[in-house]
């Protein structure tokens, strides 16, 4: 046993306030955020754009990028991009109804892995993985007790019934 796992520091969000730069928080151990890729960067504002269009006639339905979601008091991540229904709040709390990752090599087992089970356990709706290195991208949906890889297009959010075809923007 290594003395980093003999003696565990534990953190919480009013300490993670407190720190420089781009920190995510997951039950206590601190995880710094790597600066994307421009391309990355670049492919997320695609997908903020197409999500925006197509929610346009969607009432109450919220598309951010790089907002803080507070879990719990020793919990806090920075998706992607997530969306969210009703009020836009002064701190996000609540679960958001679709997450997307975009991966890179300093990221994959942190996406595909903890934050892949994190989302499971807070029951999000859905998660979408874009792997821009393999031009692949997978969507889960939560059934209620987990994580089902999806096959179809349809998704429904904030009542609002729609597909999504990632395809027109992963090209």
């Amino acid at each position: 046993m290594s003395l980093a796992e003999k003696y565990p520091v534990r953190y919480t969000v009013e300490d993670w306030k407190k720190w420089e730069g781009d920190w995510e928080l997951v039950e206590g151990v601190p995880y710094a955020l790597a600066s994307p890729k421009p391309k990355n960067q670049i492919f997320l504002v695609k997908i903020a754009s197409f999500l925006t269009n197509v929610f346009k006639d969607c009432k109450n339905v919220n598309v951010a990028v790089e907002l803080d979601w507070f879990i719990s008091s020793d919990t806090v991540v920075k998706p992607d991009l997530l969306v969210f229904c009703g009020e836009i709040p002064d701190r996000l709390t609540d679960v958001p109804d679709l997450i997307v990752e975009i991966l890179s090599p300093s990221t994959k087992i942190i996406d595909e892995g903890l934050k892949f089970e994190l989302y499971q356990l807070n029951k999000v709706k859905y998660y979408i993985i874009f792997d821009l290195e393999e031009n692949i991208f997978k969507i889960y949906e939560h059934d209620g007790k987990q994580f089902l890889e999806k096959k179809d297009d349809k998704f429904v959010i904030c009542g609002c019934n729609f597909s999504l075809n990632f395809n027109q923007i992963f090209g």
